[in-house]
């Protein structure tokens, strides 16, 4: 179970309430998660320390890297308090948005955040608790936004505020993602998701912050990040697609399709993207998914996704251990399916004009021609092994590199199993070791071809200009 998975893509588990002691955090390692989530919605900076903890003791006594992903909250837009707590809206009523903290009522509310009220404008929606209720703006001016409403029903105190239609000219973090993010990167956590991504500049800011201690995920869940998305993927080091706050502020019948071109335009990138929210919901309170939860999935894993994330279910569910077994075993069955590897294949993009990709196809042209089991990667910073599996190929990928913080961080990576070992000496020692790894680790018998990668000389990060084939135990 320790040694390998025997699937390609990976599992992401979030940690929360029904899976905080070190028992459980085994069990879902056990039953094959890859990545642990702590959500710093819900999470302490001690409580998110003690987690980290956690995870590096197992890690050690497993003796296999597992990556950290820490998902920073983000700014989280509400509604002020009502006279009575709350207020019915009807279909046609007018209904005010301004900056008096007096308590509201059914003609206007309390808006906490003067950034939103000057960035209205006429035509602009407002959606009130996931959307439940729509308001339509008529007229807007400094402090004050007038509305119309179109979708009726009860407002009350606090409830969230999504503006799909509006770009607010403020950063991705707030106070409090700042110090939890500082926090997170003393912990040497190994990715930082960002929430309320808007445009390019809010992944830069968290990398300027972190100075290559953490790589940087994008939470694709707002128009404005979709309409600006070969920006963002430009500087982000990989892609969430957030399904869950995508389908509030957009029409639920698009986000299948954003997932599946953010999922291919990812591929193309040779960056990891993450399919998320929403997967096996009804395992929150059931030991078992519905046939659509299965399907939808599969649908990930046929897409060729690097992750497929668990978010409530292992959290804060009945059932945070079955739900990631659930997972891993819809992925063993879909990648199994004989349909599988023609799909995976038809989706492959055309290398980039650089040494190194045209290295990583060959790769996996040989090893295809050659029917071999697997392709030995070895990587300094990474980008070998992340090449590697931008080809998708048919045959197992073992990541080896020198770097701990790298193992970890290739965790999330479609189809790569990274180890930890000394960097190779020379290309016998490459050889020899590449061999021996393939070996210990499962991949590959005794009189077995290995292909092997790697840039020369040893340990110059992003070098890939070597390919070898050798036989183990000779």
């Amino acid at each position: 179970m320790q040694a390998r998975r025997r699937r390609r893509v990976k599992i992401i588990a979030t940690l929360g309430p029904a899976s905080n002691d070190r028992e459980t955090i085994a069990a879902l390692f056990a039953a094959g998660a890859d990545v642990f989530r702590i959500n710093m919605s819900h999470a302490s900076h001690d409580g998110m320390r003690e987690r980290v903890a956690t995870i590096r003791s197992l890690e050690e006594e497993m003796n296999r890297p597992i990556g950290i992903l820490v998902d920073l909250q983000g700014p989280k837009l509400r509604l002020g308090a009502f006279a009575g707590g709350a207020a019915d809206l009807n279909k046609g009523d007018h209904f005010a948005l301004d900056g008096d903290p007096t308590p509201g009522g059914p003609s206007r509310v309390y808006l906490p955040h003067p950034e939103i009220l000057s960035s209205l404008a006429p035509g602009h929606r407002v959606l009130i608790d996931d959307g439940k209720v729509l308001l339509r703006v008529v007229d807007a001016a400094p402090g004050r936004a007038s509305t119309v409403v179109e979708v009726a029903g009860r407002v009350s105190d606090k409830k969230g505020v999504s503006l799909p239609d509006t770009t607010i000219p403020t950063s991705a973090m707030t106070d409090k993602d700042r110090a939890d993010l500082a926090a997170a990167l003393e912990e040497n956590i190994d990715w930082i998701a960002l929430s309320f991504v808007q445009r390019p500049e809010d992944i830069v800011e968290v990398k300027q912050i972190a100075k290559g201690r953490a790589l940087v995920m994008a939470k694709i869940e707002k128009p404005q990040a979709v309409l600006r998305i070969d920006e963002i993927m430009a500087v982000a080091d990989a892609v969430m697609v957030a399904r869950g706050d995508l389908g509030v502020e957009m029409p639920l019948e698009r986000v299948p399709g954003i997932q599946k071109t953010l999922t291919r335009l990812a591929r193309r990138l040779g960056k990891p993207v993450v399919v998320a929210t929403q997967m096996l919901e009804s395992m929150i309170t059931a030991p078992v998914p519905t046939r659509a939860e299965v399907s939808d999935v599969a649908t990930a894993v046929f897409e060729g996704a690097d992750a497929v994330m668990l978010s409530a279910e292992s959290a804060s569910g009945q059932y945070p251990r079955e739900a990631v077994a659930t997972m891993n075993r819809i992925a063993e069955a879909v990648e199994s399916e004989g349909i599988y590897p023609s799909i995976i294949e038809a989706q492959r993009a055309a290398p980039e004009a650089t040494g190194a990709d045209a290295i990583a196809e060959a790769t996996r042209d040989v090893a295809e021609t050659l029917d071999l089991k697997v392709i030995c990667a070895w990587t300094t910073s990474g980008s070998t092994g992340l090449r590697i599996a931008r080809q998708r190929p048919r045959s197992a990928i073992l990541a080896l590199t020198p770097r701990e913080e790298v193992a970890r961080r290739l965790a999330v990576v479609w189809g790569l199993h990274p180890v930890v070992t000394d960097d190779a000496r020379d290309e016998r020692d490459m050889a020899e070791r590449a061999c021996r790894h393939a070996y210990i680790e499962g991949f590959a018998g005794e009189g077995e071809r290995i292909i092997i990668v790697a840039g020369v000389p040893f340990g110059t990060p992003g070098a890939t200009n070597n390919l070898r084939i050798a036989t183990v135990g000779t």
